[in-house]
């Protein structure tokens, strides 16, 4: 279901190249001409369409990331597309970084996780063999993955450890924070789980839909969304479901600018977008 393909990849690719400056959590102003109609595009070209897409990060607009399948990871530089020596096969799910020069990317068996120090990629050990999902850290010193069958492996700057207190046998799906003591984990069966810089701890949700991404403007605006269309906001206290308009499909995706331009996407094509007030279709050329 995470593997939304080249659909998730145009969306976060574009919305990173329109909006990232230094850091990915940043705001940007939005254009206000409404003479225009906008229209989500795919990404076609030779590089892209080689392989299966489905993470994406980057430092700006001139310093993108994006992994997939059999070891994947290709580098944007403003201009194109390129491949990078990934030295694995790996189906990798995930990346993340602190800089240009500080990369993780994580993924299918064998404990892989990869660094990217600005030159090269390398293998890290981690003490497991198990499957990673998502990855997200505070600092280059403070970084979290997902792990399989379920999980939380931890990097403090110098070796990976895995998190067993407060974490429940559940598979998480995707992990975001808006600060090292405001950490949260979305995954199967509705489950929520939030750091508060000493413990993990489970939230009550409302749901037993599964949850597959979370994204937040701050530590009290925060989406989660899942199978079914469900969208899920935390508002510091408390999480409610939020209606997502007629979208039953599910959603792989989340991520914004700002807590009035907040963006998610799912099977069949499927585009939302938050205004600040509710959610609505956005039309697009895609379908898969």
């Amino acid at each position: 279901m995470k593997k939304l393909g080249i659909l998730f990849m145009t969306l976060i690719l574009c919305l990173t190249i329109i909006s990232c400056t230094t850091s990915s959590n940043q705001a940007t102003t939005t254009p206000t001409n409404t003479n225009v109609t906008s229209e989500w595009t795919s990404e076609n070209n030779s590089i892209t369409n080689q392989f299966n897409i489905v993470s994406i990060w980057g430092t700006s607009s001139s310093d993108v990331y994006a992994v997939g399948n059999v070891g994947t990871i290709l580098h944007y530089d403003g201009n194109a597309w390129s491949n990078m020596t990934s030295g694995t096969k790996n189906y990798l799910n995930a990346v993340w970084g602190s800089s240009s020069s500080d990369v993780f990317a994580v993924g299918l068996g064998g404990g892989k996780i990869l660094h990217y120090d600005g030159n090269a990629w390398t293998n890290m050990p981690t003490g497991t063999s198990n499957t990673f999902y998502a990855v997200w850290g505070s600092s280059s010193s403070d970084v979290f993955a997902t792990e399989a069958p379920s999980g939380i492996i931890h990097y403090n700057g110098k070796t990976w450890s895995t998190i067993t207190q407060g974490i429940p046998a559940s598979t998480l799906w995707d992990v975001w924070g808006s600060s090292s003591t405001d950490v949260f984990a979305v995954g199967s069966e509705g489950i929520i789980l939030h750091y508060d810089g000493n413990a993990w701890s489970s939230m009550p949700t409302g749901t037993s839909n599964t949850l597959y991404a979370v994204w937040g403007s701050s530590s009290s605006d925060v989406f989660a969304v899942g199978s079914g269309g469900i969208i899920m906001h935390y508002n510091g206290n408390s999480w409610s479901n939020m209606s997502s308009g007629s979208a039953t499909s599910d959603l792989g995706a989340v991520w914004g600018s700002s807590p009035t331009d907040v963006y998610a996407v799912g099977n069949g094509g499927t585009i939302l977008h938050y205004d600040g007030n509710a959610w609505s279709s956005m039309p697009r050329s895609v379908s898969e």
